[in-house]
């Protein structure tokens, strides 16, 4: 949706500008706020609808969790861009947002993460640590609650793919040139 977004509404392609992701902190950064908003919130719903379909197709756990799988996956490695995509962070949130919503799960599937993120965020006003600590708590509260062994495991996956995405990330925060956010 990155694409998306800067191409109709900005008549630019945001992969020529900031980090080059195509992801929702780069269009933030790179097109503004609200840019960047939309950018998280379409990738968030693509996942969401995953979720939704593989619930009215088959109510069972392991599809809901090949589908997120292969939607996170498709995000990461888009076939139309030369498999060069978004780091997983708003798909994985997509996966939080489908399992409250459709999957039976409690609010705190979301939000927990959304709270470990913003009160992350606002300590070291660093996106990248920000995405990884959440999507570790996130695995650490789903094996603490018993959630269904393949949504665990989806989203340990997940959280992996994540870490693994944003190693560029983690190299800079090791020397102490990573971006902070300005607005916090």
């Amino acid at each position: 949706f990155a694409l998306v977004v800067s191409k109709v509404f900005f008549h630019d392609d945001v992969r020529k500008h900031g980090s080059g992701n195509l992801g929702g902190s780069n269009t933030g950064r790179v097109l503004g706020k609200k840019a960047g908003v939309a950018v998280m919130t379409l990738d968030l719903l693509k996942v969401t609808l995953v979720i939704f379909l593989a619930g009215v197709i088959t109510d069972h756990p392991l599809a809901v969790s090949l589908g997120c799988l292969s939607a996170a996956l498709g995000h990461c490695y888009p076939v139309f861009v030369r498999f060069r995509g978004g780091k997983a962070v708003a798909a994985l949130y997509g996966v939080f947002f489908g399992l409250w919503v459709f999957g039976g799960y409690a609010a705190w599937i979301f939000f927990l993460p959304l709270i470990t993120f913003l009160v992350v965020l606002r300590l070291f006003r660093i996106v990248a640590l920000s995405s990884m600590l959440s999507a570790v708590g996130a695995v650490i509260y789903l094996f603490c609650i018993g959630a269904e062994h393949s949504i665990s495991m989806t989203v340990l996956l997940l959280t992996i793919l994540i870490i693994l995405r944003h190693k560029e990330n983690i190299r800079r925060m090791l020397h102490g040139n990573e971006n902070k956010i300005r607005w916090m």
